[in-house]
């Protein structure tokens, strides 16, 4: 682990160290060093072995979350930096909160949002996620919850978009009992390193010159154009019929293996 300081990490910087397979960190809200990190062990979540249990599965079909993207990176980014318990503090540093929100600007860094309705009928953020999308891969930071299964629908539509989006590579960074529930696996950084360099490389397909077109389409719809693939989603899911309840139809997608 190295330390760099700077008022924000540059976005080349940031895209350059996940291309690489790190990631920074610090050490506590107010921070204004970054370490940069390489584990040992990493943890993805293949995007065929997405565990949606039957109570998931319920949670979604009826429709309990409206779920967005983009919609509102900065209070999910906000969110999921707050400490979890009083005497937690986060890695989640202003200074990394304020360079993705940089990354997210420049069209690389996404959020996945959960809402119910609350006091008055207006509309309560309650779950979501944020992370970098390049290529075919998505690197998820950090997801919250303030109620139940806020979070693991944001995930469940983040999967589902991403096979929409004919991505690869779904990066967990660390393991935990809650992603390890969903299906997430630990693998070695040098697996991991092999899944990163095949996410990124030129699709089959691809010529001197130019790819073709199915190339093409698979190239601008990989993670980075996550929020292609969602829109994607729901377009299926209104000419399914289902427009009044995609979940539904997430949930139908996420029970066939891509």
């Amino acid at each position: 682990m190295s330390r760099h300081e700077t008022s924000i990490i540059p976005p080349e910087l940031l895209l350059q160290a996940y291309r690489a397979g790190i990631f920074p960190m610090s050490d506590s809200r107010d921070d204004p060093e970054v370490y940069w990190v390489e584990p040992r062990m990493r943890a993805i979540l293949p995007l065929d072995g997405f565990h949606l249990s039957r109570s998931l599965a319920r949670t979604l079909r009826r429709g309990r979350f409206r779920v967005t993207c983009n919609e509102a990176f900065d209070a999910v980014i906000d969110a999921c930096a707050a400490p979890r318990l009083e005497a937690e503090d986060s890695w989640i540093s202003r200074r990394i909160a304020e360079s993705y929100r940089e990354l997210h600007r420049h069209g690389h860094a996404h959020s996945i949002e959960t809402w119910q309705e609350g006091p008055g009928g207006t509309e309560v953020l309650v779950g979501g996620l944020y992370g970098v999308g390049f290529n075919r891969v998505f690197c998820g930071e950090s997801m919250f919850s303030r109620t139940s299964d806020a979070s693991k629908v944001a995930l469940a539509w983040l999967v589902a978009a991403m096979r929409r989006a004919g991505a690869e590579l779904l990066d967990c960074q660390f393991t935990t009992p809650h992603l390890a529930s969903l299906g997430a696996v630990e693998i070695p950084q040098t697996r991991y390193l092999d899944l990163l360099h095949a996410a990124i490389a030129p699709r089959a397909g691809a010529q001197a010159g130019g790819v073709s077109s199915a190339g093409a389409a698979a190239g601008a719809a990989g993670a980075g154009g996550l929020p292609a693939g969602f829109a994607a989603l729901l377009v299926e899911a209104a000419a399914a019929g289902l427009s009044s309840s995609p979940g539904n139809f997430i949930a139908q997608s996420l029970t066939h293996k891509s």
